[in-house]
């Protein structure tokens, strides 16, 4: 008999609290089965408690084997073979104990070592196959492997005869310097990878007794994981056992716990070890834990809410149903809805990327109308300045990159561009305008991209991450390491855009246009891959004597992007505009939606994203219904239970300025236009089509230079040197100073001091100061060496240099 674990009390195991509401424990899978002498079983052991809560005891309990000489077990649940035979192992914990039926085959005459289903996941989960070891694009130190496996061919090839054969030695397979490396016996740079007499160990060294061979296509294939559990509801403060199955495609499961790769979408609720043991700390939320072996993806939903009495505030739509659905089910209380200054200075920011003036804000805040916040946003989308905020934020994301496509290129993309939000164009007709653009780059159309994405390959990974939310590059070379595209797929869509064309045609123009382009062939075979949407069939080509119009490949992309039931078009813009609102997409990043990345909130990402087919893509009313939502209008300030929350929109977040806002808003508040070099004044920041223009403060403060389709280019986080250029640059303080600023104005105003103040604070924050506030301010006049302008400008400068200033919240 062997025992490894030390005992604990069923109560103290549970917590006292709950183990009165438990029922016995479960163990799983109820019988094992070991084949082969370097298989392996994890088993798992539940107890169900209060609160429909799952407590893991899996290595609390006491594990004993009827026949040590049969099979081993240790503390944390794993079983391993030794002799061939039957045997049982019984968990035990205080008076409860279960027997489960072990049977032992295959160690006599085990089946030989397949090197793509047995060798390539040891190489995977031991990390050398990754992109900073020997799967980068140069190996490491003359050893080179395919990244994540995806080449059997070439790693088995680069094994066994690169290196002049010396990295196995089949006569002495002990001696291999393959398996020396591995397990540090030899000096290795990455470490020591392989323990030392483990089944790892033991099966490579097989592999090579046996011949190092590379056995057949599909032989030992995997159809399918099986991850259990499917899905859970923990205790905080707490762990749990994951166990994986490889399915072959008979149905035949063997457990791959010890190879498969383990990732977490959000650690801070839920975070893996290699061993498939999840860590959960208090943080609320739920998680999704990746399981990855052999190109197979599942997922395990792991979820941890809270004891608390969930009240939120009343519901305005369907929006705020679900997500108080969601944070019921948590137990996390949302934040109550904003005030009106808060949710004035929010609204405008994010939507125009422009400060409502002091007028602005005292003539909402005195409005008594209940509709005032609805009137207002109706308002602020049908304002210029919505057109030239999201013109910005477009040339951004398409990268209208002057240096490429020149002045004439960016003016006339930048103005298309703002026509398209100044009437609402419907969003699946903007993306249909795109990905057939056509014609001259200085004339008023989106053509000019095609000079940025300028190869079959650069557009297919750009339009699929912008337009799509799905990030292909990765299956450029190998398959995708957490998505089901391979290769094929990516040279399929990529096939879209082999027919585009241009030509020169002036000094600053080129023309685009269509060709009937070609297939293109897969790099590993050489065939050509017919083009095709991503999971979709390949599309039918036009006969050879159609006309040339219905010869456009990206015709054929625009018809199934367009489609009703695409499932990646209304999905990405619903997610791009929630992240942008709320700082936070429904999937996170933005614009990497997958079935292993699922939205935080599920049914409210399926309600959007069938509200925007059926009103036909209407931006404005898909904004509308956002920003009218309790959810969007909830304070910044957090309460006991959603201190920590940051997947559920409990609460709003502070989010940096965008630069460009940020300097028209200083701009803005101390009366003195910016002045940008070569352009005529009175131009604002969010209107200047030019990504190249010189400026300290966009750079410091984050501006992109549009040489990535991915928002995340744009710098979000706060620095030392931002704050610093506010507090000394000598073009802010020189805004305060003017002669013709605010400050000045205000200074020799008729206004009493009090009332200067109160105007300052409408400037700055969008509402009037508090009592404490108004005291600490009139302190500035006070001093008798100061003069009434120099306190104003002293008062500016204060505000301008305040949190509340630079973040929007």
């Amino acid at each position: 008999m062997l025992c490894l674990a030390l005992p604990m009390s069923m109560s103290s195991a549970l917590g006292q609290s709950e183990a009165q509401d438990t029922v016995e424990p479960m163990v799983f899978p109820p019988t094992i089965l070991l084949v082969g002498p370097e298989s392996s079983q994890q088993i798992v052991v539940q107890q169900a408690a209060a609160l429909n809560r799952t407590i893991d005891l899996t290595r609390q309990v006491i594990y004993r084997t009827s026949d040590s000489n049969i099979i081993t077990i240790d503390s944390l649940g794993v079983v391993k073979p030794i002799n061939e035979g039957a045997a049982t192992v019984i968990v035990e914990l205080n008076e409860w104990s279960k027997t489960i039926p072990v049977t032992v085959e295959g160690l006599k005459t085990p089946r030989p070592v397949s090197f793509r289903s047995d060798i390539q996941p040891i190489l995977t989960k031991a990390a050398c196959n990754s992109g900073g070891c020997h799967g980068k694009a140069e190996g490491q130190n003359g050893f080179k492997l395919s990244v994540f496996a995806f080449d059997d061919e070439f790693d088995h090839d680069s094994i066994t005869r690169h290196g002049r054969g010396r990295r196995i030695n089949i006569a002495s397979p002990a001696s291999s310097l393959l398996l020396k490396k591995a397990t540090g016996l030899l000096p290795h740079g990455g470490g020591r990878k392989v323990p030392v007499d483990g089944l790892w160990h033991h099966q490579l060294q097989r592999w090579i007794a046996e011949g190092a061979s590379l056995d057949e296509q599909g032989s030992n294939s995997v159809d399918h994981l099986e991850v259990y559990p499917s899905q859970l509801e923990v205790q905080s403060n707490s762990g749990l056992q994951l166990q994986v199955f490889a399915v072959d495609n008979d149905g035949k499961k063997r457990c791959v716990t010890r190879e498969a790769e383990f990732f977490s979408n959000a650690e801070a609720v839920a975070r893996p070890d290699e061993d498939g043991w999840v860590h959960v700390d208090d943080v609320p939320g739920e998680a999704a834990i990746l399981v990855r072996y052999r190109g197979n993806v599942q997922t395990s939903r792991i979820r941890l809410p809270q004891h608390f009495k969930v009240t939120p505030p009343p519901a305005r739509n369907q929006i705020d149903t679900l997500v108080w659905d969601r944070l019921s089910t948590l137990g996390i209380q949302p934040s109550p809805v904003s005030d009106d200054a808060t949710f004035l200075r929010r609204v405008y920011l994010d939507t125009i990327g422009t400060l409502p003036t002091h007028n602005e804000a005292r003539e909402f805040l005195s409005s008594p109308a209940a509709d005032k916040r609805i009137t207002l946003i109706n308002q602020l989308l049908n304002r210029p300045e919505y057109a030239d905020f999201w013109a910005m934020k477009w040339a951004d994301i398409l990268r209208v990159d002057r240096e490429i496509i020149k002045p004439p290129g960016t003016i006339a993309m930048t103005r298309w561009l703002r026509e398209q939000f100044a009437i609402n164009r419907p969003y699946d007709e903007f993306v249909s305008d795109i990905v057939t653009a056509r014609g001259n780059t200085s004339n008023e159309s989106p053509a000019a991209m095609y000079l940025v994405h300028n190869d079959p390959e650069k557009l297919a990974r750009s339009i699929s991450q912008v337009f799509l939310g799905v990030r292909i590059e990765c299956a450029q070379c190998h398959q995708h390491p957490f998505e089901r595209w391979g290769q094929e797929d990516y040279f399929a869509f990529a096939g879209f855009f082999s027919g585009i064309k241009n030509k020169k045609t002036s000094a600053s123009g080129t023309k685009i246009y269509d060709e009937a382009g070609s297939d293109l062939k897969h790099p590993r075979s050489g065939e050509a891959v017919p083009f095709a949407g991503l999971g979709a069939p390949p599309v039918v080509p036009p006969s050879e004597d159609a006309p040339p119009s219905a010869v456009s490949r990206r015709d054929a992309l625009s018809s199934w992007i367009t489609a009703r039931d695409n499932p990646f078009l209304a999905k990405m813009i619903v997610n791009r505009l929630w992240a942008h609102y709320f700082g936070r997409g429904l999937v996170d990043p933005v614009d990497d939606i997958r079935e292993t990345n699922p939205a935080s909130n599920e049914p409210l990402m399926e309600f959007l994203t069938e509200y925007t087919k059926e009103h036909s893509f209407d931006l404005k009313k898909l904004t509308a219904l956002i920003l009218n939502s309790s959810t969007y209008q909830l304070s910044s300030v957090t309460n006991e239970s959603n201190l920590q929350d940051q997947q559920n929109f409990s609460h709003s977040t502070w989010r940096s300025v965008p630069a460009e806002v940020l300097l028209d808003a200083i701009s803005q508040v101390t009366d003195v236009p910016e002045s940008f070099n070569g352009w005529p004044a009175g131009y604002r920041a969010i209107e200047i089509w030019d990504n190249r223009m010189p400026s300290y403060f966009f750079r410091v403060f984050g501006k992109p230079q549009r040489v990535s389709v991915c928002e995340c280019e744009r710098g979000s986080d706060p620095s030392i040197a931002q704050a610093l250029h506010l507090m000394n640059a000598p073009e802010s303080i020189a805004k305060i100073q003017h002669r013709n600023g605010a400050a000045r104005q205000l200074a020799t105003s008729n206004a009493t001091e009090d009332e200067i103040i109160e105007t300052l604070y409408l400037a700055t924050f969008s509402r009037f100061p508090n009592d404490d506030e108004l005291a600490l301010m009139r302190t500035a006049f006070a001093d008798s060496g100061v003069t009434r302008q120099e306190a104003v400008e002293d008062i500016v400068w204060a505000l301008l240099n305040s949190r509340e200033f630079v973040f929007n919240h």
